[in-house]
């Protein structure tokens, strides 16, 4: 297990440590990378891990781009401090994107999920008009376009989870506007012939954020846990970027769609009892698992890509250690609980 990060910057710099995977990748993508959306949880994480990667391959005359809204001034510096420049835009204004350089290689992480309740018309503007925006500009690009789990109905619990292949489904208007998203960039990359991968992802884990952290305070604190939503999948942030660097390699038009996380579904009862072990507390479990889960089939990316760097027994060590020590959080839980598909 890696020492445990003390800062924001420790913490980044752990996410960012590019794979074998990621570093491979960038030899065979001819071309700048640009990151749409780099102000998330998960964007500065993939500038960072692709500038990394360029440097450790000897590409240093490519470039790395975040572009964000930036309302946070100080993260923009942080990523300039890391060798990746950044430009202010909101995707939203149609005049500002056209004004962007266009890169041969983008991720897309740009959207909104948490709010959707309270503000359904800006999810629906982020999540399929910003695509339409996007999409046109970026016409002559590789893109990956990250998607959710969401999408996909609840999967038996007896089974591995929901493959690529299944039929969407529409729980609650987040969910409905991520179909939307991927159906935008399916017509545009059909209209105009531009390589995409759709990257289905459920559940990126850090140690600030995610399901991991959710169900570790829950733990530390003494809080029930809802054992409703009884499975679901994870995969450690840095991994979930260097897949997302390693799909520019596999985008087609019409786009490729693929399941991103971990290689197995996990048992929420058991992840809270492995957490109680570790931070010497007797979880309080509530209610039955239901046969039915948010979970999906990660096989054909695990056959692509081979199995994550981080395995699930250090991100619970790593987790553990780091809310025993009482480390500073992102204050978003993930409701990964839910079952409404309201977020």
């Amino acid at each position: 297990m890696p020492p445990l990060p003390q800062t924001d910057r420790d913490i980044e710099l752990l996410l960012s440590t590019p794979t074998p995977g990621a570093t491979e990748a960038v030899t065979r993508l001819p071309g700048d990378f640009m990151v749409l959306g780099v102000g998330g949880k998960m964007g500065t994480t993939a500038a960072v891990m692709l500038r990394r990667a360029l440097d450790a391959v000897g590409r240093k005359d490519a470039t790395v781009t975040g572009v964000s809204r930036f309302s946070r001034p100080e993260a923009r510096a942080e990523l300039e401090g890391l060798g990746v420049r950044t430009l202010s835009c909101d995707f939203t204004d149609a005049a500002q994107v056209t004004q962007l350089p266009v890169a041969a290689n983008v991720l897309f992480l740009a959207g909104q999920k948490f709010g959707t309740d309270d503000a359904p018309g800006l999810t629906w503007i982020q999540n399929t008009v910003v695509p339409a925006i996007i999409a046109q500009h970026f016409r002559k690009s590789r893109m990956v376009v990250f998607s959710t789990g969401c999408v996909y109905p609840f999967a038996p619990v007896t089974g591995t989870g929901a493959k690529e292949g299944e039929p969407v489904a529409f729980l609650g208007e987040y969910a409905s506007t991520c179909v939307g998203r991927e159906r935008v960039f399916t017509h545009f990359s059909q209209q105009f012939g531009t390589p995409v991968l759709i990257y289905r992802l459920n559940y990126s884990v850090e140690l600030r954020y995610g399901v991991l952290v959710d169900l570790a305070l829950k733990v530390r604190d003494g809080e029930p846990v809802d054992l409703t939503m009884g499975w679901l999948n994870c995969i450690w942030q840095g991994d979930a970027c260097a897949r997302a660097i390693q799909c520019l390699a596999h985008t087609a038009s019409p786009p490729k769609i693929l399941n991103i996380t971990g290689p197995e579904k996990l048992s929420i009862r058991q992840l809270a009892e492995e957490f109680g072990r570790r931070l010497g507390r007797a979880p309080v479990l509530t209610g039955t698992e239901a046969p039915t889960a948010w979970i999906a089939d990660a096989g054909e990316s695990m056959q692509l890509f081979g199995p994550p760097a981080m395995p699930l027994g250090n991100m619970l060590d790593l987790v553990a250690a780091y809310v025993q020590a009482d480390g500073k959080l992102l204050g978003k839980p993930t409701h990964f609980e839910t079952r409404s598909g309201k977020f």
